[in-house]
């Protein structure tokens, strides 16, 4: 657990970099609203088949995209070492007698 300390998860992703997508995703839902609008009169059933067959052949596409821009917009930085609690002494400097060692 000790590991995952020493790393940093840092998601950068913005509103902007999703918006073309989620755009898309929606002229694509209103054309197939529009079209199923359409032949509402003639064949009911169709119609809605084919609304239901678009969003359900979309979505997904729009889920893939989505989770791949924010896989690619999520970075892991190193912690540096100096925000680690261990201590270096100087060259020279002899470390300090522990108590076991000042009663000998």
């Amino acid at each position: 657990m000790d590991k995952f300390n020493r790393y940093r998860f840092v998601c950068t992703l913005k509103f902007g970099d999703i918006y073309g997508q989620v755009i898309a995703w929606l002229v694509v839902i209103f054309l197939s609203l529009a079209v199923s609008l359409s032949a509402l009169a003639t064949s009911p059933i169709f119609a809605l088949a084919a609304m239901g067959l678009i969003l359900v052949l979309s979505l997904p596409f729009l889920l893939f995209a989505f989770v791949t821009t924010l896989f690619s917009h999520v970075e892991m930085y190193a912690v540096e070492s100096a925000l680690q609690t261990r201590r270096v002494r100087p060259t020279g400097e002899t470390p300090a007698p522990t108590t076991s060692e000042a009663t000998a």
